[in-house]
């Protein structure tokens, strides 16, 4: 020890550590730190003990149920010989005893004794039960690792091959490993609650327990240090709810106002009597009130998941899914392999809520998820295919912008970059931050990807084809980093088609086609199940023999006794419960949402340079146009009877290029922004507030634009002296026109993104869009007084934006009339007053807010089945 540094003894789980002052020590589950925990009360990276100059503290890293000195909760404290540390509980949590250094001790531990050390606090504190065998006898078990023949061979079945048929081999390998039903016992040795109380959290014991007062007081929670419960997830509000007495000895639960909800059941509530058969959800913990005792589960991550009996159809009766079963224990990485046409995206939907099942059930952890998806799906990360970000933004700025829309109102924003950066180094990131998205290489965009969902810490993570595209070196690196993902306390579901590193999953899942399972167990016997050398001959012998009963052949197999079995045991329902509609909570209110979108939307323009250019160069290109015409907008020489053809000519040419110009901003951002839009709606993203901000971004923009071309194109032409509203400004009054046109048309475009299912399709559509406004207009020929054509010009935004420059420059005596040989019948629309002005604008503001509501009508489709209401 350094001089005047007191030399301070650290003691854990009856390991010892003399501690050297010239470095810190962290303390949590994980492997890699310095005094590792198994326990599930404590964080990852749970809290640091070091030397501060003049005295040894300990400091809290935000961990979810706190450390604690003399029941206290505590952030940063000075610590000394005689103290006692609590953590993730003030009662029974894992104690650190700290005293004066002992005679002969030395300076620090010795590395090797270290790593002994972490490595037996960090070993299975059980032995695994082993699997249920019936009818077969089970394996006896050996070392771990060891493979043996069972005591009676598997029933033998005929397999197709490329050449013919064959018998499966006699002899099937048997893993030495529990069946995927059975839960371990609870880590932290604590036994399950009595009292015939429903199951939390599987067959775990609660995380910690808080007594009520009986007929008095109140118990707030949140994650304010000053609540009486603490809880320190940023899913919670500052002030989120509170359990209050009734007076006639139960109690009730009050939400606060919170941003993400408290759901009682699954179901989010705002006041409700709880009984001892509910379950309180708030963030990422649960309760349960058992007698005057509550008791806490918080959800590190240690989750197992099961499906039972998927079934999925689609009209005409024809079954996608097909009684699809299969779960997995706690920290797994599980790959989803298949040929085309197997179900994996059907199933992939299934398993998330996006698309329930017809038949069957999802549980997290023996929780129903389509019943409870409204607080389930706070616990749920899902990366697509495509990427779910802009691609336009830095790395940093874009997982600001997804932290402020996902996490509480009432976060600071120094808790929000904490927590950005804590993903950032976790995924190895932090050195990509400032860079743009677009700049990174395909497996670091599927990184902050996946760092996106890592921001609201999921228990369960599910991705779509992550490696699609990715050359050999970075599958790997994907599938190496989702491995470690399950290592760190989570489980990882990947749907994927390459197959050169499913050694690195725990459990294959192999669909066959028709959407049924033709295999699901350890990835490193599945080619010695289907008698195959590789997987090519595997997926080509679906091909071949698609009317082959797969599915049949793994039911019948001993591979299913050991891995299924006890799941497909459970009877199906006969008639799937529809879930109940659920309105999201939304994490942030509607008016702040609508800020950070636009914000956000703004800088994704901002940073497209050449997208920010051509938006000032197509107006200003389609308003020189128009001065081509050598013409003013008032009469003609009185040789032409004074008659002004000239001028309608030109305003066509305005109204055109603004309708095409409005309409070209909008009609790709919203297919482009698709995938986007789904996730963020499913956890919690308002769907008005969404287009609202793409409306007002993209309005003010055509503003300008429309602006730009009435500069250009009304610049060198002679004006009436007055006009209808604005005596004195014309101009203004033909500008306002032209700019209620270019809003309408971006409506329309809006309609258009979001009615295609490519971005290919909207320029075809986007071009007829324009030819047909031409058409319309009433210039080309007459409209009015012509029956069917004059009811659909009604339709068209040209046809009232002519109409109304045309009420203010009097087009119907300017023009000729189409017909010189009858007298001139004038175009009602057309007539120049102040009031046919004013129906001709707000003619365009209704086509325009009518689109508005088909497109938040269209965008229904692109959100959560279970969600939509």
């Amino acid at each position: 020890m350094g001089h005047g540094v007191p030399e301070l003894v650290l003691e854990l789980n009856g390991q010892t550590w003399t501690l050297d002052p010239s470095r810190s020590y962290t303390l949590g589950r994980d492997p890699q730190g310095d005094m590792v925990l198994q326990d599930a009360r404590v964080s990852w990276r749970h809290a640091t003990v070091r030397w501060e100059g003049r005295s040894w503290v300990i400091e809290d890293h935000g961990s979810t149920n706190g450390t604690y000195v003399q029941g206290q909760r505590i952030h940063h404290m000075e610590i000394g010989p005689g103290s006692t540390v609590h953590l993730g509980n003030a009662t029974d949590g894992p104690r650190l005893n700290l005293s004066a250094g002992a005679a002969g001790a030395g300076v620090g531990a010795p590395a090797a004794d270290l790593y002994s050390a972490q490595t037996a606090m960090a070993a299975p504190l059980q032995q695994q039960a082993p699997p249920q065998q019936a009818p077969h006898q089970p394996p006896q078990h050996q070392q771990p690792g060891a493979w043996q023949q069972p005591g009676q061979q598997p029933q033998q079945y005929q397999q197709p091959q490329q050449g013919g048929w064959q018998q499966q081999p006699q002899q099937a390998y048997v893993p030495q490993q529990p069946g995927p039903g059975g839960h371990q016992p609870p880590a932290h040795g604590g036994t399950p609650s009595q009292g015939g109380a429903p199951p939390v959290y599987g067959d775990r014991s609660p995380t910690s327990f808080h007594q009520m007062a009986v007929g008095r007081g109140t118990m707030r929670i949140g994650r304010a240090l000053e609540n009486e419960l603490v809880v320190s997830d940023l899913q919670v509000s500052r002030h989120h709810a509170e359990f209050r007495a009734t007076g006639d000895g139960r109690f009730e639960i009050v939400d606060l106002g919170s941003h993400n909800g408290t759901y009682v059941n699954g179901q989010p509530v705002r006041q409700q009597v709880i009984g001892p058969n509910d379950i309180v959800g708030v963030g990422h913990s649960t309760f349960r009130l058992v007698g005057d005792r509550l008791e806490e589960f918080v959800d590190t991550g240690d989750v197992s998941f099961s499906a039972r009996h998927l079934t999925v159809t689609v009209e005409g009766g024809k079954q996608i899914l097909k009684d699809v079963s299969f779960g997995v224990p706690e920290k797994s990485l599980i790959a989803v392999i298949g040929p085309s046409g197997s179900g994996k995206s059907t199933l992939l939907k299934a398993l998330t809520g996006y698309r329930p099942a017809n038949q069957g059930d999802v549980l997290y952890d023996n929780r129903n998820l389509y019943k409870q998806f409204a607080e389930l799906r706070q616990r749920i990360g899902l990366v697509p295919q495509d990427d779910i970000l802009h691609k336009e933004l830095t790395v940093r700025k874009a997982l600001r912008y997804a932290a402020k829309l996902r996490f509480p109102g009432d976060t600071a924003a120094s808790e929000r970059e904490a927590r950005i950066d804590e993903v950032l180094r976790e995924l190895k990131l932090d050195i990509h931050k400032d860079k743009k998205v677009t700049a990174l290489s395909g497996g670091q965009r599927k990184r902050v990807s996946v760092a996106l969902e890592l921001l609201t810490k999921p228990s369960l993570i599910f991705l779509d084809e992550p490696t699609s595209g990715l050359d050999p070196g970075m599958d790997r690196d994907v599938m190496q980093l989702l491995r470690g993902l399950a290592d760190d306390g989570r489980t990882v579901l990947v749907v994927t088609h390459s197959v050169a590193e499913l050694a690195l999953c725990d459990k294959l899942l192999v669909m066959a086609p028709g959407g049924s399972v033709a295999y699901f167990g350890p990835p490193e016997e599945a080619l010695n199940f289907f008698g195959y050398e590789t997987w090519a001959d595997v997926f080509s012998a679906f091909e071949n023999y698609r009317d082959y009963d797969w599915s049949g052949r793994w039911r019948g197999s001993q591979h299913y006794q050991m891995y299924a079995a006890d799941i497909d045991a459970v009877a199906p329902q006969s008639v799937h419960v529809q879930p109940q509609m659920v309105r999201p909570p939304k994490a942030q209110s509607w008016g702040s949402q609508l800020w950070t979108l636009m914000r956000r939307y703004a800088s994704v323009i901002a940073s497209d340079r050449g997208f920010m250019a051509l938006m000032l160069i197509l107006p200003a290109v389609l308003g020189g146009v128009s001065t081509v015409i050598p013409s003013d907008f008032g009469l003609g020489p009185a040789t032409k009877g004074h008659f002004n053809q000239d001028a309608g000519t030109i305003m066509l040419i305005l109204a055109v290029g603004m309708c095409f110009s409005g309409a070209a901003n909008s009609v790709r951002e919203l297919i482009k922004e698709r995938v986007i839009y789904e996730r963020e709606r499913a956890v919690g993203l308002s769907r008005s507030a969404y287009l609202m901000s793409k409306v007002v971004v993209l309005g003010l923009i055509t503003a300008v634009q429309g602006a730009l071309i009435c500069a250009i194109g009304f610049s060198v032409r002679k004006l009436p002296e007055s006009g209808l509203i604005f005596k004195a400004a014309p101009a203004v009054e033909l500008c306002l026109v032209i700019i209620a046109l270019g809003f309408t048309c971006m409506m329309i475009g809006l309609v258009i993104s979001a009615l295609v299912k490519t971005a290919e399709k909207t320029m075809p559509l986007l071009v007829m869009f324009a030819i047909v406004q031409v058409v319309f207009t009433g210039i080309l020929f007459k409209i009015y007084d012509s029956p069917g054509v004059e009811q659909v010009a009604w339709l068209m935004p040209a046809r009232w934006a002519i109409a109304g420059s045309g009420t203010t420059l009097d087009l119907s005596h300017v023009m000729a009339p189409f017909d010189k040989s009858r007298p001139p019948k004038l175009d009602p629309l057309w007539e120049h007053t102040a009031t046919q002005w004013g129906i001709d604008i707000v003619a365009l503001i209704v086509i325009g807010v009518a689109c508005g509501f088909a497109v938040a009508r269209l965008l229904r489709r692109h959100e959560p089945e279970v969600m939509r209401k």
